[in-house]
């Protein structure tokens, strides 16, 4: 199997999965997706011979839209570019969880500092307000009253991108320090960790510490209907425990599992290549 893999940098995460694909024989073609243009016709050479190839681009808007040319040259893509549209957008994943019923914290969305404002004290405070599109706990704000909440309001509306006009307004959720993040491929688990933190944000990214967690029915029947939601796919799930139950704040498709690697016993970049295969072998059936 040839993989193609594609990127902008090469992280830890990347590494341990074009050491995979190697040990176990596959050719792997890595594409830098700075180096590229793409054809709208047809695909670069830099694809001659691909079987599938496997997105891992950081900035998520390369990764939408070469996930998009990937699918239009037909070659099957890891994750498809309908998924990462959902997943990219937060206001397209709340959208997507809360139409399949999946229990996600209540979200509202508004485009005028007036309307937020209104949305905000409805809430009640402490409420939380996220960009639209971004990662690792950047631009996340929780707002405690409402003299913050016109500052960062009027802050993010001269901020110039249209993005930052689109006010994404979620309860805050008072969880017990902690929250939990599960990678799943195709709604399948592969494993889990709890991330903690004094913070009130609990990421990785932000220096959170992580313990294995051990996944029960209800998660694993969250993760599936979640992955479901949004398409499937190698995918982060990320839950809030809520009392004696769970709810669904996100779902990642460019997920990061360095620091699930190093917390849990089971080998996740081999669990995410035999997955691989297995989607490979089903579209290469498909086509026969």
């Amino acid at each position: 199997m040839n993989v193609g893999v594609l990127y902008s940098r090469i992280r830890k995460d990347e590494k341990l999965l074009l050491s995979e694909l190697r040990d176990r024989g596959h050719e792997v073609t890595k594409i830098d997706v700075r180096k590229v243009s793409f054809d709208i016709a047809s695909p670069p050479a830099a694809f001659d011979g691909v079987d599938i190839v496997l997105d891992r681009c950081l900035a998520t808007s390369r990764s939408l839209y070469v996930s998009r040319f990937v699918d239009a040259y037909g070659i099957p893509v890891v994750n498809t570019p309908e998924t990462a549209e959902l997943c990219a957008d937060k206001v397209k994943n709340s959208l997507a969880l809360s139409g399949a019923g999946v229990p996600t914290p209540r979200t509202e969305v508004a485009f005028t500092m007036e309307s937020a404002l209104e949305s905000i004290e409805r809430f009640g405070y402490p409420v939380v307000l996220k960009p639209v599109i971004g990662s690792w706990g950047r631009l996340m704000a929780k707002i405690d009253s409402r003299d913050a909440a016109e500052a960062i309001l009027e802050h993010k509306e001269t901020l110039g991108h249209y993005e930052h006009k689109i006010f994404y307004i979620q309860e805050f959720v008072e969880k017990p320090g902690r929250d939990i993040r599960v990678v799943a491929t195709d709604g399948e688990p592969v494993a889990a960790m709890a991330r903690s933190s004094e913070h009130w944000l609990t990421n990785a990214a932000k220096g959170a510490t992580t313990t294995e967690f051990e996944v029960d029915d209800e998660v694993e029947s969250l993760v599936r209907d979640a992955s479901a939601a949004v398409g499937g796919g190698l995918l982060g799930v990320d839950l809030m425990e809520t009392g004696d139950s769970y709810t669904v704040h996100e779902v990642n498709h460019t997920v990061e599992f360095k620091a699930l690697n190093d917390t849990t016993d089971v080998d996740v970049p081999a669990a995410v290549i035999d997955w691989l295969e297995e989607r490979a072998a089903e579209t290469v059936e498909a086509t026969a």
